[in-house]
């Protein structure tokens, strides 16, 4: 049953004045639970609660987090039909896209749970003392990564469960032995809520510390800056706009203690297409990309909205038959009123810049809330000296641009910001024949893809879900599979530390048995 209410731990907390509803873009009208945004009083008491349970939480085995992880999954799972219904009337998505997105998450957390129970993530390294070693002794010096401490999760529009309260960022920042306060998404708040007291249950099950989870409710921006500007907060995770991420980073960085904040941003995700690959099948890319461009109403942060060719005649015909395909495909609904205004603000502002020309645009009958696909064009040179052009339209848009040649192709990827995905469309021997291009869109991403698509990110170990600014904060970590753990640790070392005092995975007798780097050798032996 939705409450309206904050958790602050386990215990519900509706002590403010300020209340708000969800809404939904379907029906296009206000959904009936009320909500009431936290307040100072209940921010600091989730703050402390969390930087308590922090103490003992950060020493639980990977053993006992798995269990909590696992835990989790099965409450949420046993939230039955009510979360589906819940997500879609808050977000608009048809109920096969929230049962796929909860098995996502579901996944997610159980994953987890195995990459702890496990333990070599830590990444212990040993190097053993030299008492003899001459002209200096070498001391003993063991590292391993340890827990930053409480984390603030925001959550995450377009993804209301996969990246929202007990999404990745969440599952993740607990797995590494984290406590966390997640700051729901007023466009979901009751999804955020049912999924917050599954968490809940899950703590109380297994033994966990109160505060280990808490979720407040905000409708504007200030419960947001509080916790980021709170001294006892550690770190922060967002998935959102360049314009809010950005904002959270530059506050975090102002602090008399400065944190990191792992935002996840914008991005336009570049597919460039080759001659001969447009040769061969200038009509079944076409039709492929329609699909992409409107999957999910162009409401994933791996949309291709920039698709860049050398002009010609293959180019010529992907371009119509682009422009066919997309208006064949309905509508669907965006996530928010808020968010369809944006779209076609965003779109109009793009559509206007001199020298763009429509190439598609949804004429058709459509429902309120619905995003309209569109399909633009402009010449290489217009697009290098627009910036404009180069900033995200957040839906079913995306540009075509046609370069005079590979020179200023290369060019134009060298002048992109940094994005999550690049795409490129080609032979085989235009890609060994393209090296150039090729490290162009290396270096502007954090994942390339050959003769795909960037929509759909698979959850696993070798999954890179970020990339050079403004895609994300920080380059060198992943906001998707295992490996995001790495965000919320930071490495520390014990120098001539007694062996029965040191942790588990450090000991000699390496009673976890995990794969550690012994003087130089990766092995599970003991010392």
């Amino acid at each position: 049953m939705i409450t309206g209410k904050n958790y602050i731990g386990n215990q519900l907390s509706a002590k403010g004045n300020n209340t708000y509803k969800t809404f939904n873009p379907q029906t296009n009208t206000e959904n009936s639970s009320v909500f009431t945004e936290a307040t100072s009083e209940e921010i600091n008491l989730a703050t402390e609660l969390a930087t308590s349970a922090f103490q003992s939480y950060s020493k639980k085995s990977g053993k006992e987090k798995a269990l909590f992880l696992r835990t989790i999954a099965d409450e949420i799972e046993n939230l039955g039909d009510e979360l589906l219904h819940v997500y879609t009337s808050e977000s608009g998505l048809p109920a096969g896209r929230a049962m796929g997105e909860r098995g996502r998450t579901l996944g997610q957390l159980r994953a987890f749970a195995a990459h702890v129970e496990e333990g070599s993530w830590v990444d212990a390294t040993i190097d053993t003392a030299q008492p003899e070693r001459q002209p200096i002794p070498k001391v003993d010096l063991r590292k391993m990564n340890v827990p930053l401490g409480p984390i603030v999760v925001f959550g995450a529009s377009n993804f209301p469960l996969a990246f929202s309260t007990a999404g990745g960022d969440t599952a993740a920042a607990l797995a590494a032995g984290c406590s966390v306060i997640v700051k729901s998404h007023p466009m979901h708040a009751g999804t955020g809520e049912l999924v917050a007291s599954a968490v809940i249950k899950a703590a109380e099950k297994t033994g966990m510390p109160n505060g280990v989870f808490s979720n407040l409710n905000s409708s504007g921006i200030e419960v947001g800056q509080q916790l980021v500007k709170h001294p006892q907060v550690k770190g922060v995770g967002f998935t959102g706009s360049i314009r809010g991420g950005r904002a959270l980073f530059d506050l975090a960085a102002q602090r008399d203690e400065p944190i990191p904040v792992f935002a996840e941003m914008g991005s336009i995700n570049p597919v460039v297409f080759l001659p001969e690959a447009l040769h061969e099948g200038a009509e079944s890319w076409a039709k492929t990309y329609a699909g992409s461009i409107t999957l999910g109403s162009g409401q994933f942060c791996t949309n291709p909205g920039l698709l860049l060719g050398i002009k010609g005649e293959r180019l010529n015909d992907f371009a119509q038959t682009l422009a066919e395909e997309i208006v064949k495909v309905e509508p669907s609904c965006m996530l928010h009123p808020n968010i369809v205004g944006a779209y076609n603000s965003n779109k109009s502002k793009a559509v206007s810049q001199e020298g763009l020309e429509v190439l598609a645009d949804f004429k058709g009958d459509s429902k309120t809330n619905y995003g309209r696909q569109i399909v633009s064009k402009v010449e290489g040179k217009t697009f290098l000296n627009n910036p404009t052009l180069h900033h995200e339209v957040f839906g079913p848009f995306s540009l075509l641009v046609e370069c005079e040649d590979k020179t200023q192709l290369e060019q134009i990827l060298n002048k992109l910001e940094g994005q999550l995905t690049g795409t490129i469309v080609a032979t085989d021997s235009e890609l060994t024949l393209n090296s150039e291009i090729v490290s162009a869109l290396q270096n502007r991403v954090g994942r390339i893809i050959f003769n795909g698509v960037p929509t759909g990110v698979e959850v696993c170990p070798s999954m890179q879900h970020g990339g050079p600014y403004p895609a994300s904060t920080d380059s060198r970590f992943t906001a998707v599979g295992v490996d995001s753990i790495k965000r919320w640790v930071r490495p520390f070392s014990f120098q001539s530390w007694p062996n029965s005092l040191l942790p588990n995975e450090l000991k000699n007798e390496n009673p976890l048995k995990i794969l550690r780097n012994i003087n130089g050798n990766k092995t599970t032996d003991k010392i």
